[in-house]
């Protein structure tokens, strides 16, 4: 704690409010909130052992600031505003992109239809079904209500005017309502059964589609008793997530959280008409220094975008009353659960035990892989700095011809293909991979020097060469030439016993077969080996069509290029007719003429 901290501590008041932790550079690290401002965030600086997350998170706390609030819920609804806004590392994050979806239908339409949407927007008379996940599609259970009870789920706006029906009156899947077919109570009707069914009633479904499948069997229309069949797998999936001893008109979430200290898992099981629609995990590293305080903090982002049900079950004793208020429903909180209910807790503890293992060891997997394997590169083949960044460049071509070379990136040992680069030789004449590779590398760091374009502005901390002593030697006086060799380190991979040749002697360093640190090596060189091949076959693909199209007499660089534009491939050209060719902005009758009998001659 610095004196800084140290003396806003002593001025800090009791009120509730909000409290926003900074680092050396203001930046915001994390947001809380609380009921008493003085008793919270001097918790954070007492000398009392802290879990590890919440201690990382002070072991970078610069300064703070604080807002009054006028009560708790206050706090809350800033608190929560504010993290939107800033987005703070060690605050739990969830971003708007991975809401799920529903079902929505509007009940005030005369002829309501069924959507399937992301955003909850609820307004009167709208319902919403869902949120759909793990294995349950929304469109495939639209297309099984298609086929039982023909509601619609086109956007056309619904006057009784349209000339015609759509396709799906014709295949059965709608009233057709368009065309006033129906009569709005009968549509009315249809919509009810499509609200039982959504709301839990299987029965009535499934009976319909079976009967309609025995029909179409019955007409020897096997396509259509297939795709009933379909519909009635979907409804058995379904069935098949009802919760025993539940009622079907229950729609409640469970929450447990899971934590060592340094990461934790909320698992989240969503129950609505008495099953089970899903099961969600969702990796959190916030900085509360309550586990009940960091589920509670979930809890509220996570309704901003999802319908609150009647009941939420939760691992830890949260403030239920406070979140229904920010909720804004009545909704009951239960943290000592019993039967059915207790059922659904353990599950869903087992769930987040079980996700968080698993994250761990992925999460060791990566670091061992990546950051871990770069730190061993480090030490075994004496590199001054850690190569967060390290670049391969690898040469491809066919006897000389159609030369490229390819630039790979790993940033802490994984790759970062947005970052790969690739260059078209220009200089350099035959078969020559030494001077091809020297020209790609001058390339690079010219447009390093300059900072030049933002492809090539972040410097490397080692560049990898595939190949022997010469090749880096070679390489290593282009570094030279541009002042680069005490900013940036050079290694070489080569293939025959993988050694390792450094800058600093002529011995190689030998790594131990399969170790991480060898491992690196080899995945970049590789990964730069495939990305040049990848380029190679594009521009001999190009070059082969072009130098096909080129023999027929008329056709040069500017035609064949619109050819290719206006058609995509060498076989499509061949298929065209006379009239598809002539379209082609600079083909003429004769020069149509001439490419079909080029064709044909040449099949």
């Amino acid at each position: 704690m610095n004196e800084k901290i140290r003396q806003k501590l002593k001025t800090l008041t009791t009120r509730p409010g909000v409290y926003v932790m900074k680092d050396k550079n203001g930046e915001i690290i994390y947001i809380g909130k609380a009921k008493n401002l003085k008793n919270r965030v001097s918790q954070y600086f007492r000398s009392s052992p802290k879990p590890s997350k919440v201690q990382a998170m002070v072991d970078h706390i610069d300064d703070f600031e604080y807002f009054i609030a006028v009560s708790e819920l206050d706090a809350l609804g800033l608190e929560s505003n504010l993290i939107h806004k800033h987005q703070p590392f060690y605050n739990i994050l969830l971003k708007d992109g991975k809401a799920f979806p529903y079902i929505k239908i509007n009940m005030k339409d005369d002829f309501p239809r069924l959507e399937v949407v992301r955003k909850v927007k609820k307004k009167d008379g709208e319902r919403y079904f869902g949120p759909y996940f793990a294995g349950i599609d929304p469109r495939e259970i639209l297309k099984t209500i298609n086929y039982a009870f023909k509601v619609r789920t086109c956007t056309q706006k619904i006057d009784g005017k349209a000339k015609r029906e759509c396709l799906n009156y014709s295949l059965g899947l709608c009233l057709a309502p368009c065309t006033a077919r129906v009569s709005k109570e009968e549509y009315a009707e249809e919509i009810k059964k499509v609200v039982r069914f959504l709301s839990g009633n299987d029965d009535e479904i499934e009976k319909v589609l079976q009967e309609k499948m025995q029909i179409a069997v019955d007409l020897e229309n096997f396509e259509r008793a297939i795709e009933l069949r379909e519909a009635l797998k979907m409804v058995s999936k379904l069935k098949n997530r009802i919760v025993a001893n539940l009622p079907k008109d229950v729609n409640k979430d469970v929450f447990a959280f899971h934590t060592d200290g340094l990461s934790g898992v909320v698992t989240n099981i969503v129950v609505r008409g008495g099953k089970i629609l899903g099961v969600a995990n969702y990796v959190q590293n916030d900085a509360e220094l309550e586990e009940s305080e960091t589920l509670f903090n979930f809890i509220c982002q996570y309704y901003s975008n999802c319908l609150v049900p009647n009941e939420i079950i939760v691992s830890h004793d949260i403030d239920g009353e406070l979140l229904a208020q920010f909720l804004g429903k009545n909704v009951k909180v239960i943290s000592n659960p019993h039967g059915v209910n207790l059922t659904l807790l353990k599950m869903a503890k087992e769930n987040a035990e079980e996700h968080l293992h698993k994250h761990l060891e992925k999460e060791k997997l990566e670091y061992n892989q990546g950051l871990g394997a770069i730190k061993q590169l480090q030490e075994k083949v004496g590199l001054k700095a850690l190569p967060h960044r390290m670049e391969c460049y690898d040469i491809s071509h066919i006897s000389g011809t159609n030369k490229v070379a390819s630039m790979v990136v790993f940033i802490d040992g994984q790759p970062a293909k947005s970052q790969y680069r690739k260059f078209k030789i220009k200089t350099v004449e035959g078969n020559n991979d030494f001077a091809s590779l020297k020209e790609a590398l001058t390339r690079r760091l010219a447009r390093l020097q300059a900072q030049n374009g933002e492809s090539f502005k972040d410097k490397p901390d080692l560049l990898v060469i595939d190949g022997g002593k010469g090749q880096l030697s070679s390489c290593y006086e282009i570094l030279q030439e541009f002042g680069m060799a005490d900013k940036i380190e050079m290694i070489s991979l080569a293939k025959r016993i993988e050694e390792v040749f450094t800058t600093k002697s002529n011995i190689p360093v030998i790594l131990r077969i399969g170790s991480a640190e060898l491992r690196v090596l080899q995945r970049i060189r590789d990964e730069a080996h495939r990305f040049a091949i990848t380029f190679h076959r594009q521009l001999r693909g190009k070059s082969q069509t072009h130098s096909q199209l080129e023999e027929i007499n008329g056709l040069g660089k500017v035609k064949i290029d619109a050819l290719l534009q206006a058609f995509g491939t060498t076989e499509e050209i061949k298929k065209a007719s006379i009239e598809e060719l002539l379209l082609v902005k600079g083909i003429n009758e004769g020069l149509a003429h001439k490419i079909k009998q080029y064709f044909e001659s040449n099949n």
